[in-house]
């Protein structure tokens, strides 16, 4: 009896070191209770998270919550799509973009035949300054590079054009946009089409202003190209101090009619917009002929365009010729090689990553999906890059239960990915010969790219290298920071289905961060 009342007297004891009612915050401490108190906020707590952050030299977890679970990552896809290419295509690989014609000029001038303006995917046909620093800048006229190459065509000495303008975009399969991306997105800039012929990032750039007086219609004004679209113009000018404008712009699938609508008051400064096109291969050749019109160069033909057609990659037919030995397979005679007339070759591959990753550039990141699939794969199309990207991953040890993706640039709804993968992936490309120049392209906290605004106390300020992603009700940030104590750190933070404004989910990831860098215990 007496041992067992001893037994008794101990048991007492544990339990009375432990506080009554002692919930789950109140146990845990350190980063863990902090980020656990976070999630556990009633507004924050209804969507899903999932959050991994581990040592980047030790490989050990710090914190982990439902990482192998899948989410959707919005523009953290494009970590993937961006490692893949400098992994495969390299760093330095410049496109180019030729004017090309297999007629012949004769001593008058005269070309006898198509004029061929053929893009091979280059994603920075504009009037963008590169290399990138800080935030995007367009000094140039949108239209420079062709006006060059305009320029070269008629320094050959061409004065007449027999035939057509041609528009040639089947270097990447004619597949204008991914599976899964949202109708609404398309009349948008971040939702331009996709075309191995991109000019000016596929957009125009629409500038309202309110009419003079009220009741009049506003004054809109179209870069460059303004001739591409019908405008139907339905913005009425308001009184002053009627509120903010109203403006909305809609364009059905194909038509090249674009109604801009709403109202704006007469006081109001004005405002911009960056609109997709809906064409581009056409786009260009109309934007080329006008370009060659105004240098003095007669043209008989019309713009046009071709395409490849996905259609096309599914069949497969051999011609077979009768001959004394039995059947065999015909040998085409070698086309004669065009000769080029103009030429523009772009800044590095790695130049455009940074501008992918930094200002999160949907079309570029698709125009290096195609790019994956043409010069390492089956074709330039969607499949061919994600097959190429899919066999990648797999040697870098990430597995296909992991993902799933459908694009390139993450503007799918359909694409998933664990924050263990994209932590794997991460510190994956951080070892590689191209992994700094990879990091360096992300955008920087407090200083640059989508994460300009955020991260700008004193003691974060430029700690923070990491790619953003957002949709509705979706958010990510996955990168890499060091702590204050000099800890490197590889972190992923997703979060699908809430009902927070950007800012709070903003609010809440970052201060996941900043806890993790001033590494309180």
């Amino acid at each position: 009896m007496r041992r067992l009342r001893l037994l008794f007297a101990a048991v007492l004891i544990v339990v009375l070191s432990v506080p009554a009612f002692a919930g789950p915050k109140e146990k845990e401490k350190g980063l863990a209770g902090r980020i656990d108190a976070l999630l556990e906020q009633p507004d924050v707590s209804r969507g899903f998270w999932g959050i991994e952050i581990v040592d980047l030299d030790t490989g050990r977890t710090v914190y982990s919550h439902d990482a192998e679970k899948l989410f959707t990552p919005a523009s953290n896809t494009k970590l993937f799509t961006t490692a893949a290419a400098l992994a495969l295509i390299g760093p330095d690989y410049r496109f180019r973009t030729t004017m090309e014609s297999n007629g012949t000029i004769d001593k008058y001038g005269r070309l006898n035949g198509d004029l061929v303006l053929v893009g091979r995917g280059d994603p920075n046909l504009s009037g963008r300054v590169l290399p990138y620093s800080v935030k995007t800048e367009r000094t140039l006229p949108a239209t420079k590079i062709l006006e060059d190459m305009a320029d070269q065509v008629a320094a050959r000495g061409v004065k007449v054009i027999d035939g057509n303008i041609v528009g040639d975009d089947s270097y990447y399969v004619y597949e204008r946009y991914g599976e899964g991306w949202s109708q609404d997105d398309l009349v948008f800039d971040w939702g331009a089409p996709v075309s191995a012929l991109t000019i000016n990032d596929n957009v125009i750039f629409v500038s309202i202003l309110p009419g003079a007086n009220v009741g009049d219609k506003a004054f809109i004004n179209i870069t460059p190209f303004p001739e591409y679209y019908k405008i139907d113009n339905r913005i009425t000018t308001t009184p002053a101090g009627t509120g903010p404008r109203k403006l909305y712009a809609s364009r059905q699938p194909g038509s090249e009619t674009l109604t801009l609508y709403g109202t704006i008051p007469v006081d109001d400064p004005g405002a911009s917009q960056m609109l997709a096109i809906d064409n581009p291969a056409k786009f260009a050749a109309e934007l080329m002929y006008q370009l060659l019109e105004q240098r003095g160069i007669a043209i008989y033909g019309k713009p046009v365009t071709k395409h490849t057609d996905p259609s096309s990659l599914s069949t497969f037919s051999v011609t077979t010729v009768a001959s004394a030995g039995g059947g065999q397979e015909a040998r085409k005679p070698m086309a004669p090689q065009p000769t080029v007339l103009a030429e523009h070759v772009s800044m590095p591959l790695a130049d455009d990553v940074k501008v992918t990753n930094k200002v999160s550039q949907n079309l570029h990141a698709e125009l290096m999906l195609r790019l994956l699939g043409k010069i390492k794969g089956t074709s330039g199309s969607i499949e061919g890059g994600l097959e190429v990207e899919r066999g990648w991953l797999t040697q870098a040890d990430i597995r296909p239960d992991e993902y799933v993706f459908y694009d390139g640039s993450g503007l799918s709804r359909q694409n998933l990915v664990t924050p263990h993968a994209i932590v794997k992936l991460l510190t994956y490309a951080s070892k590689q010969p191209w992994g700094q120049t990879y990091i360096d392209a992300f955008p920087v906290g407090g200083v640059d790219g989508t994460l300009a605004d955020r991260f700008k106390s004193a003691v974060m300020l430029g700690r923070v290298h990491a790619k953003t992603g957002s949709l509705g009700h979706v958010n990510a940030l996955s990168g890499f920071t060091t702590t204050l104590k000099g800890q490197r750190i590889v972190f992923s933070i997703l979060t699908n289905n809430h009902m927070l404004t950007g800012k709070q989910a903003h609010d809440v990831i970052d201060q996941i961060v900043t806890d993790v860098v001033e590494g309180k215990k």
